[in-house]
């Protein structure tokens, strides 16, 4: 029997995952092909193994390859609570370890240890373990100085250990034997956490465990500035169609990468696969093995019939906006537009009184797909290109931020303190659940929107008073523009608001209640049940590298004088204030009950309601 078996391990501290169950069982089995292997971090406690364990756990199952992360903590919490740290017991830590990781690698995950593992012949028995099998191993050295992991010291264990009160510490009184050949070296006091990321990634993708398709993450159309005049030239020299700002918005969607991995307007196959599965497959009607790509709504553009008999036939045509050539529509296929078929699928009713199906029913008979190529940025000139972030610049602002989780907050209306109160609330779960600098990305809808919608000019200066006001914090917050058009599709159009936002960098998604509906437009009853937007969303294919977060019905507490989260035990001591009611105040030049709203935020509501009924 073992020395330590009586008084086990000490000094060990459980480590939260970032990936949930629920999360890690959508990509199981999402991406072809076995990819089973054992990614060995080893290094100093405090070098930075748990950490980099967990991002590249969240990493790979954001990217659709089923993993999971074994830490030297949580392991001693259970598996191997009956050993201390005598050479035996390390020893025999070690190699129970190593038989695990075997395990899940056999079982076709990639495997991430996060063990000190100090000896050099316990981590040459890992992989040996592993080669018996068959099953890649990669001994990754974590490389920080003594000094640098002791200035970390997140546990307080090197102070005791300097103070005697720990005997055998790694690094003090007890041996670390460098690797002398590793697969790869981090070295966690120069690099950031997603530099080292990359770097495992790259080794990964070398070894075939990593597909390289999954690692390109947005997909831009803009032409290289290289061959700009040529473009322009040959845009110049191309028939040309006029398209509508309806259009000009899904180009300037397509052309920033948010419905990647589309390369253009959708072809017929494209099409039939999203209106029909909600999912993009490879759009040449073939099933695409290394996953699924949700996207539940047709991104299309309409011609009419003559345009379609004036350009049939031509290799490549020009799109033309107010008269300028904007992009390229190269190799065009034309399909019939059957209208009524793509709105009965999308929105559920071919109402011709809903505003977005009235549009559709009145564009042209056909539709043509191809791929584009866009000649520069689209901007509005309205004073908010400023705030109308591609992915790729979302992704560096959280970089830059050090931000350690997204989480993105959609929406076409005002902000009141029931939105931020679910903001807050879900900042506040992030922090519990061990992230140290969670960002909100507030990312209100800047496409076409219906006529009483409050316009885009209008909100942006409303959120900017909340944040003024401190409503929400200035600091870990991200107030964005995302250019796509309202579809009003309900469940069907949250999945495409969700995974616009998933490209962008999000990794936590704030769904509300009944998302992207309105009233039907003759019987004015809800046109989706409110509950079923953040359910289908939940169980939505294709959305694995973004976690839900379920919307808490909030309501105004007349006892609290504030927004609460509603308790249907204190019923009477509730208020929902309906839109309805919150816009005839806003007319009225009245107030909201305190702490319904931040007052600046109130202010900017009353000068556009009342601005309206001026013009009226």
């Amino acid at each position: 029997m073992l020395s330590s078996q009586q008084t086990g391990s000490t000094n060990v501290v459980y480590q939260a995952h970032h990936v949930s169950r629920s999360k890690r069982g959508q990509v199981v089995g999402t991406r072809g092909g076995f990819r089973g292997c054992t990614v060995w971090l080893t290094g100093l406690s405090g070098a930075g193994k748990t950490t980099i364990g967990f991002a590249l756990e969240e990493y790979l199952v954001s990217h659709g390859i089923p993993c999971y992360s074994l830490d030297g903590d949580n392991v001693r919490h259970g598996l191997n609570k009956n050993l201390g740290f005598s050479a035996g017991d390390r020893e025999e830590n070690i190699r129970r370890i190593a038989e695990v990781a075997r395990l899940f690698a056999d079982a076709g995950l990639v495997c991430i240890t996060s063990f000190i593992s100090p000896f050099s012949k316990d981590r040459q028995n890992a992989r040996k373990i592993h080669e018996a099998a068959g099953l890649p191993f990669f001994e990754i050295f974590v490389d920080a100085p003594l000094n640098i992991c002791e200035s970390r010291d997140v546990k307080g264990l090197y102070k005791k250990a300097r103070a005697g009160e720990i005997k055998g510490f790694t690094g003090i009184d007890s041996d670390y034997e460098k690797p002398e050949s590793p697969d790869l070296v981090l070295k966690t006091n120069i690099a950031s956490v997603s530099e080292c990321i990359q770097q495992v990634v790259e080794l990964l993708q070398t070894q075939n465990i990593v597909p390289c398709a999954s690692v390109k993450d947005v997909f831009e159309l803009f032409v290289p500035k290289n061959k700009l005049d040529a473009a322009r030239a040959e845009a110049n020299a191309l028939p040309s169609v006029e398209i509508t700002k309806l259009d000009l918005q899904w180009v300037q969607v397509l052309s920033e990468g948010w419905a990647t991995p589309l390369k253009g307007f959708m072809r017929e196959a494209e099409y039939l696969q999203v209106i029909h599965f909600g999912t993009l497959l490879n759009g040449k009607n073939l099933s695409v093995a290394d996953g699924v790509v949700n996207l539940s709504i047709p991104i299309v553009l309409p011609i009419s019939a003559q345009d379609k008999q004036r350009l049939e036939g031509c290799g490549a045509l020009a799109l033309s906006y107010a008269g300028r050539r904007v992009a390229i529509l190269r190799d065009p296929e034309y399909f019939e537009h059957r209208k009524e078929e793509r709105c009965a699928r999308i929105w559920g009713t071919t109402c011709a009184k809903h505003p977005h199906v009235k549009m559709v029913m009145e564009s042209g008979d056909w539709l043509v797909g191809g791929d584009l190529v866009v000649l520069e940025k689209i901007c509005w000139n309205d004073g908010l290109d400023q705030y109308r972030l591609t992915p790729l610049e979302l992704k560096q602002k959280f970089t830059e931020m050090n931000a350690d989780a997204v989480f993105a907050f959609q929406l076409r209306n005002p902000v009141h303190n029931g939105h931020a109160l679910l903001m807050q609330d879900t900042r506040r779960q992030l922090l519990q659940r061990g992230y140290k600098n969670p960002v909100l990305l507030l990312h209100p809808l800047g496409g076409w929107t219906k006529d009483d919608d409050v316009p885009l000019e209008w909100r942006m200066k409303q959120h900017a008073a909340v944040l003024e006001e401190h409503v929400l914090d200035p600091k870990s917050t991200v107030v964005a523009i995302f250019p796509s058009p309202m579809l009003y599709a309900g469940p069907t159009e949250v999945q495409w608001h969700c995974r616009a936002r998933m490209i962008a960098g999000a990794n936590f998604y704030i769904v509300g209640r009944d998302p992207a509906g309105m009233p039907h437009p003759e019987t004015k009853k809800d046109l989706y049940e409110p509950t079923q937007g953040g359910k289908v969303l939940s169980m939505a294919p294709g959305l694995t590298s973004v976690e839900i977060i379920p919307f808490r019905v909030a309501a105004y507490n007349k006892v609290k004088r504030a927004m609460d989260f509603y308790d249907p035990k204190r019923h009477d001591d509730f208020d929902f204030i309906s839109g309805t009611r919150m816009r005839k105040l806003a007319r009225e030049g009245e107030n909201p009950p305190d702490g319904f709203m931040a007052p600046k935020a109130w202010k900017v509501l009353t000068e556009y309601y009342q601005s309206l009924e001026k013009k009226n």
